[in-house]
């Protein structure tokens, strides 16, 4: 029988609490805290986890978070179906998942999750966790996140919502990319794709702006979900089978 590694000492017990409107069937979601001050010099090791070479160059936080995501990513394999294995990194800096397997892994300040799924259920699935823009930050970087028909949207309604929608308008693209990008292998930047509408429910529908495929062209519509929580925004696209 395979003993479960013990956690690090520098994260918490995983969470399996769903935490977006809409659960997904066929899904593992995990998540976990992380604190860089308290990893160990033997967390790696401790935790069954290899460190690939650019892992153990990087600084502290880099390595929890690394660790953190990873653990996720193995404790919710194991628990879908009973894969026993840690994503590696890709060439292209994406964890490559079992060939049956589809996945994402996110980690912000602190806090790292990963969701998996069978491919037989869900072709795509793409998961960002963004710390919340400052108002000010947001009128900053809205114009590299934004497209012009965003901007303008954005400037029709609430100015309350501002730092909200930015934030919300980046982690959706980048969920959208990662939920897409195995699937077309083809890269895709923040101005191939908009955010038509996004409910306070935690809804969103989006709408990409180029062609990526015979199947993935301009115009196709695709639905997102999010949450926020203690300050960050999770989002989540997913992609039936």
């Amino acid at each position: 029988m395979n003993l479960t590694p013990a956690l690090p000492a520098c994260c918490t017990a995983l969470d399996s609490r769903w935490p977006l409107p809409t659960v997904l069937p066929g899904t593992v979601l995990l998540s976990t805290r992380f604190d860089p001050a308290r990893l160990l010099a033997d967390d790696f090791q401790r935790s069954a986890v290899v460190a690939p070479p650019s892992i153990q160059r990087s600084v502290a936080k880099r390595q929890a978070e690394f660790l953190a995501g990873r653990i996720c990513a193995r404790a919710a394999l194991a628990q879908l179906d009973g894969t026993d294995t840690i994503p590696a990194i890709g060439e292209d800096r994406a964890p490559v998942w079992p060939a049956h397997i589809c996945g994402s892994i996110t980690h912000s300040t602190g806090h790292a999750a990963a969701i998996v799924a069978n491919k037989q259920d869900w072709r795509g699935l793409g998961m960002d966790l963004e710390n919340l823009l400052s108002h000010e930050r947001a009128e900053r970087l809205a114009g590299e996140i934004l497209t012009p028909t965003e901007i303008q949207r954005m400037a029709a309604g609430s100015q309350d919502h501002l730092a909200l929608l930015v934030t919300l308008t980046f982690s959706v693209k980048e969920s959208l990319f990662k939920a897409l990008y195995p699937i077309v292998q083809q890269r895709f930047y923040f101005e191939h794709a908009e955010v038509l509408e996004w409910t306070a429910a935690g809804q969103v529908r989006l709408r990409l702006l180029t062609d990526l495929s015979s199947e993935w062209r301009n115009g196709t519509e695709l639905e997102a979900q999010f949450s926020v929580g203690d300050g960050q925004l999770l989002s989540l696209v997913s992609i039936a089978a």
